[in-house]
């Protein structure tokens, strides 16, 4: 199956989109067809066996409408013209033909309105303009300088007229046929009072003249398309605005890039990149394309991909991303990734495909839509017929039947949806969070259950040293020995040992003969041994006299580390895999949504019931190898449960693909975009809360675009029908009906476009104060705050290295180092003396003043 993206030109309302969704449909071999009204596209599915794009644009012409294939790598580049946006041209179109139809339509109300004017507001006529148009006398004046002052209304707008007749010839009447019917009686209402006039002044019949000329509607057929056209315009700003963050996304690739070939520099267009070009940056440019530094160091703001506002420092064999910013130095760096394949291009093709999806609650409306014109202008018959009935006159029927085809026109329904969509998931993307669908996010809001993987999504991902216990030698040298024994081991715990030894200035003690027995521990020169605590029985050292100690470290929710040399037990590290700094908000945020928290860990049961204890997790299953996390997931939902899982998108693929929402987290460049529904650069649990809020927002915003749409339309035509006339003399003319549809469709954009005004919760201040509902182990952990003078700090370099060390320090959670204030702001789950914090400090090569 193909999946391809066309754009579709002539649509108008819901009923035409509807119209071209099931023209498609109908092309054997098509699948998953979704057209968008808002911008004005339509993605799908075929099978190239069976079908091909030519086939798939006929099928769109025959049905009244204008398609092409959509130039994907173009767009997918980001290479938009900028220039000469659709959406902007389209918004200038309009509002040449509003000032050139307002032009018109002023004198032809002044000429029709007048005598209101002066009657009822006392605002005075020239005389001569009396002279001319009142009285019997001059009717045909009077009605011959409205038909020529209207006719240029008509003819600026006569797409009205063209696809609305067009369209209801072919079966399928859409919101140009009411329009286009309601604007033409009225001009030909108009002409035929005319004949009736002249009748009248031939044959002196003076009374006939007058009840003509003062039930002319040739206003009304000005006025009709012209405040159409006004919504139409006001409605194009507002689309233009929606697409505001996906330019912004295009906007962020570069046009151009420096390449050497042939041993020179050479300024291409990035389309011409190549794998394996070798690209130069300088400091202030963007990086073109996703790569790896051969050449050079230098800090790189990659806040445009990951959100995170620090630069990262890098270097030769880092890899560098697209679209982000080299800040001081100058690089060179191999291209691995180009054109559609670099994480900037497949981030706006994300977008642009989600905010043409449609969510599951769109086909209510577009089943209505599809159905809706044509019930209307049934309406407008029986309406005008009973009248008839009841003896009203024909002026009074003709303005009833126009009046319920303007202001019945379907345009809000159609815009309901999609508008709230395209903001959402734009306004997603800006922070860092990518849904891929309309029906993802529609499927969020629904979520009650979340399960998250523990490593790299509530855990940092990498363990590091939290306890040291020397056993009759001191720390130095059970450092020295750990770090010699774990040196060239490629084990997480080694290096947790070897970033703990550098972090403390202490050199590896130098060894040889090091063998490491599979999945249990290492040997080393015959007489230094080290492991967990079962490798140790086997050898047989005893460690029952530390017993409680290890228990301890285990509820903890820390691996014990043993070493011993000669058969003695000689020294007992602590590791763990700290939790992220936002997790534990992240998890009372959901729990406050009332989603239920489980957390799957490949860990031992004590671990895990460490973790939960300290995040206040209430359900956690341990012991879960990947591929049976997946069948967690079915039980779940075989329970009853709507089930979003979080995990880091590879490893978790089977049950991110399960999952009713699957989220990867931590995305970077490797995000696994295939077996996600949701995607979030940061790697930050709040961002998921951020996405689930961000569901129900759009939701929020959907139900009240369509509560007002169908609440408009049911209040509007009972109104317009004359429901109130016979009761409280209440009528609605067509020029109100026509300005009553501009403003519901402007409003439904309006309302949709607070969804800018959206907050993650990663914006936004997490309270300081722990939920009641956290344990005690956990508000522990969070009582200690200190901010540190240090000196010494000149560059990013030394901000990276005071962080790095601070970070490492034993019951540290956060650190924060403000290299401009040299100042460093540290939290820790304990009391840290102050010596300690100058011990780490000068071995990291700098000084604590205070």
């Amino acid at each position: 199956m193909k999946k391809e993206k066309f754009d579709v030109t002539g649509m108008t309302c819901s009923a035409c989109s509807a119209r071209v969704q099931r023209a498609v449909e109908k092309v054997a071999g098509t699948r998953e067809v979704a057209v968008n009204l808002l911008t004005n596209s339509m993605q799908l599915e075929y099978d190239e066996a069976m079908t091909n794009s030519e086939a798939i644009i006929a099928a769109v012409e025959k049905a009244g409408y204008g398609a092409s294939v959509k130039g994907q790598q173009k767009e997918a580049a980001g290479r938009a013209d900028t220039s000469e946006k659709v959406a902007d041209k389209q918004a200038r179109e309009i509002l040449r033909r509003l000032i050139l139809s307002f032009a018109f339509l002023i004198p032809v109300m002044y000429i029709a309105m007048h005598g209101m004017l002066e009657n009822m507001l006392g605002i005075p006529v020239p005389e001569v303009i009396k002279e001319l148009f009142d009285g019997p006398e001059n009717a045909i004046t009077f009605a011959f300088a409205q038909l020529i002052l209207v006719l240029p209304i008509m003819y600026l707008n006569r797409h009205f007229y063209i696809v609305g007749f067009r369209t209801m010839a072919q079966g399928a009447p859409n919101m140009d046929t009411l329009v286009g019917m309601g604007s033409m009686a009225s001009a030909l209402f108009g002409a035929f009072a005319i004949f009736r006039m002249g009748y009248g002044l031939g044959h002196g019949d003076m009374a006939l003249v007058t009840e003509y000329s003062t039930n002319l509607y040739f206003e009304s057929a000005g006025m009709i398309v012209t405040l159409i056209t006004l919504g139409k315009y006001l409605e194009a700003r507002a689309k233009g605005q929606t697409s505001r963050a996906l330019e912004k996304l295009m906007d962020l690739a570069p046009k151009q890039a420096t390449v050497i070939r042939d041993g020179a520099e050479q300024l291409v267009a990035v389309e011409s990149l190549a794998i394996g070009d070798i690209v130069v940056v300088r400091p202030g440019e963007r990086i073109p394309v996703d790569g790896v530094i051969t050449e050079g160091s230098t800090s790189i703001d990659e806040s445009a991909i990951s959100g995170e506002s620090i630069p990262v420092e890098k270097t030769v064999g880092d890899k560098v991303i697209s679209a982000t910013i080299n800040k001081n130095g100058f690089i060179k760096f191999k291209a691995l990734r180009v054109g559609e394949d670099t994480t900037i291009s497949q981030i706006i093709r994300l977008v642009d495909e989600a905010s043409a999806s449609k969510a599951p609650i769109a086909r209510m409306a577009d089943k209505i839509a599809g159905i809706f014109v044509p019930v209307v202008i049934m309406i407008a018959c029986t309406a005008g017929l009973i009248w008839l009935i009841m003896g009203a006159s024909v002026e009074f029927v003709f303005s009833i039947v126009i009046s319920i085809l303007v202001i019945s026109c379907p345009c809000a329904l159609g815009l309901a949806t999609p508008v709230a969509i395209m903001v959402g998931t734009g306004k997603g993307a800006e922070n860092g969070i990518l849904i891929k669908s309309g029906e993802a996010l529609e499927i969020a809001h629904n979520i009650d259950t979340v399960v998250m993987d523990k490593t790299g999504t509530i855990t940092d991902g990498k363990p590091v040293i939290t306890d040291v216990k020397p056993l009759g030698i001191t720390e130095w040298e059970l450092i020295s020995i750990a770090a010699g024994m774990e040196k060239g081991s490629e084990h997480p715990l080694a290096e947790a040992v070897l970033n703990y030894a550098d972090a403390k200035g202490i050199g590896a003690m130098s060894m040889t003969n090091i063998k490491a027995v599979f999945g249990r521990g290492l040997k080393a020169d015959d007489q230094y041994l080290a492991g967990s605590q079962s490798f140790m029985v086997e050898q047989g050292i005893d460690t029952a006299p530390y017993q409680e100690y290890l228990d301890e470290l285990a509820d903890q929710g820390r691996t014990p580390l043993l070493f011993a040399q000669n058969n003695v037990l000689i020294g007992i590290l602590g590791a763990a895999d700290r939790e992220k700094s936002t997790s534990a908000e992240a998890i009372r945020l959901f729990k406050e949504m009332g989603i239920e928290v489980v957390m799957l860990t490949g860990d031992n049961q004590r671990t895990a019931e460490a973790i939960g204890r300290r995040l206040d997790i209430p359900r956690s299953i341990a012991g879960v190898l990947p591929e049976h996390k997946e069948a967690h997931i079915a039980e779940l939902q075989g329970n009853g449960h709507r089930v979003a899982m979080i995990g880091d998108g590879i490893n978790d693929a089977p049950a991110l693909a399960r999952a009713d929402l699957g989220i990867a987290i931590g995305a970077g460049t490797d995000i696994a975009i295939e077996s996600a529904d949701a995607v979030l650069i940061r790697n930050d649990l709040l961002d998921a809360v951020s996405a689930v809020k961000l569901s129900k927002a759009v939701m929020r915003n959907i139900k009240e675009n369509l509560f007002w749409a169908f609440f408009y339309n049911i209040i509007c035509i009972p109104v317009a029908a004359g429901a109130l006339y016979t009761t409280f003399g209440i009528k609605l003319s067509p020029v109100m009906g026509a300005a009553a549809m501009s403003m519901s469709s402007v409003c439904v954009c309006l309302n949709a476009l607070r969804l800018r005004f959206f907050k993650p919760e990663a914006l936004l201040k997490i309270s300081e104060k722990p939920a009641e509902s956290v344990s005690e182990d956990f508000k522990e952990e969070k009582t200690m705050e200190k901010t540190l003078k240090i000196e010494g700090m000149m560059c990013m370099h030394c901000q990276k290295h005071v962080t790095e060390a601070l970070s490492k320090m034993d019951g540290v959670t956060e650190v924060n180092v403000d290299l401009e204030a040299k100042t460093a702001v540290v939290k820790a789950g304990r009391d840290i003396p102050q010596a300690e914090f100058k011990a780490v400090i000068e071995e990291a090569g700098y000084e604590l003043v205070g």
